[in-house]
């Protein structure tokens, strides 16, 4: 009797290690990380692939982009082919793959993604994958307005050092690479993104993140990205990238719940708040009206300001800039070093970020004009010193 109580005891313990071990999760890391690094086998199996891979707000799918994104921006070549193969299993397509190293070809360089290709092609190769061609699908279109202001900005700010780069940015980046259809733009926006995040350059962050979520990906989405990344290119680069998306997501949250605020069209009429202009900051007789301001997110506002003969602003700058109409008389317009230029009705004079310059009428005739700019973290304008008679003198020789 003893023998067949011990026999089921033994039976029972038995049954019970078989079930412990195939409800425990089979390792990730191979057993020479165990036996050099156990503490590194724990994290890689429990945290990272037993906690953070599990996570939903990354579809599997996604944490492979993320992952191939990680490793071929940082040049871990040597951990692409196994996360290829899971990629492949995760229902990432071949094609897609290389497409992401293509991509991130011009945002993290040409060779890292040559490396890429040659792991990648083993794992191609192992699956009986064969040759990848060019997608026959329509090309994608980008949005026209933001084109246009992304172009017009690249234009502005890079053409003049280098216009070569520019001219490639616009022709060839955002021309021809960001319209292929091999990769959703969704997803093209994702591996860039995960990019810029791994190589520690989160102030090309703004631009790619914002991009990203209209593109499709979700605040919850771009978050995880983060998280994701700190594993696969570290904490520091991860931190990096936190308060930068942080001013993204609530910058959108802002803009989504002004525009579901209800608003009513303003006027503001011809002479509204009429009032001498402050002397601290005008030479003369000067008159200003209809001030207006918008409301957020847009940051806009203006006046209407009224010169008599020979007034004029002090020099002052403006961060983004400031736009001029002139309604009537004749006037003077000169940013610091630069001639004296004269305006009249109907001409429209443009003052970029942070020109020194000043503006008001003509010797013998009065100037109106209405002055238009935008405001940066509340401020609009910066004053200088006043713009003395002898200088204002030389306005005088061209009337």
């Amino acid at each position: 009797m003893n023998k067949i109580a011990a026999t089921i005891a033994a039976s029972a313990i038995a049954a019970t290690g078989v079930e412990a071990a195939e409800e425990r999760r089979p390792r990730v890391a191979p057993a020479a990380v165990y036996e050099t690094a156990p503490g590194l086998g724990h994290f890689t199996d429990e945290v990272l692939f037993g906690e953070v891979w599990e996570r939903k707000e990354l579809s599997p799918r996604d944490r492979s982009l993320v992952t191939i994104s990680t490793l071929v921006a940082t040049g871990k070549i040597a951990q692409t082919g196994s996360h290829v193969r899971r990629a492949l299993d995760n229902g990432v397509k071949p094609e897609e793959i290389g497409e992401l190293i293509t991509q991130l070809a011009f945002y993290t360089g040409w060779p890292n993604a040559m490396s890429a290709v040659t792991e990648t092609k083993k794992v191609f190769e192992e699956r009986g994958i064969g040759s990848i061609s060019h997608s026959d699908a329509a090309r994608i279109e980008l949005e026209k307005a933001a084109e246009a202001a992304r172009s017009a900005t690249v234009n502005a700010n890079v053409a003049p050092t280098a216009p070569a780069l520019a001219d490639l940015t616009n022709r060839v980046l955002f021309g021809d690479l960001w319209q292929r259809p091999d990769l959703s733009a969704r997803d093209r926006s994702l591996v860039t993104m995960t990019a810029l995040v791994a190589v520690g350059q989160p102030e090309q962050l703004p631009f790619h993140a914002n991009r990203a979520m209209d593109n499709g990906l979700t605040s919850a989405e771009a978050s995880e990205v983060v998280t994701h990344v700190a594993f696969y290119a570290g904490w520091p680069r991860a931190m990096s990238a936190v308060p930068v998306l942080k001013k993204v997501l609530e910058a959108r949250a802002s803009t989504t719940e002004t525009s579901e605020t209800p608003v009513e069209i303003k006027v503001t009429r011809a002479g509204d708040g009429r009032a001498a202009a402050s002397e601290q900051y005008f030479s003369g007789s000067v008159e200003t009206s209809g001030f207006y301001k918008s409301d957020a997110p847009a940051r806009i506002g203006g006046a209407t300001v009224s010169f008599s003969a020979g007034a004029r602003t002090a020099w002052h700058t403006h961060p983004l800039g400031q736009t001029l109409f002139i309604v009537s008389g004749k006037g003077h317009v000169q940013k610091e070093g630069g001639p004296i230029e004269t305006v009249a009705p109907g001409d429209v004079v443009w003052i970029p970020a942070h020109v020194k310059h000043w503006h008001g009428a003509s010797k013998d005739e009065p100037m109106s004009h209405f002055a238009v700019a935008e405001a940066l973290d509340g401020s609009v304008v910066t004053w200088m010193e006043k713009v003395s008679d002898e200088d204002y003198s030389q306005a005088g020789q061209i009337d």
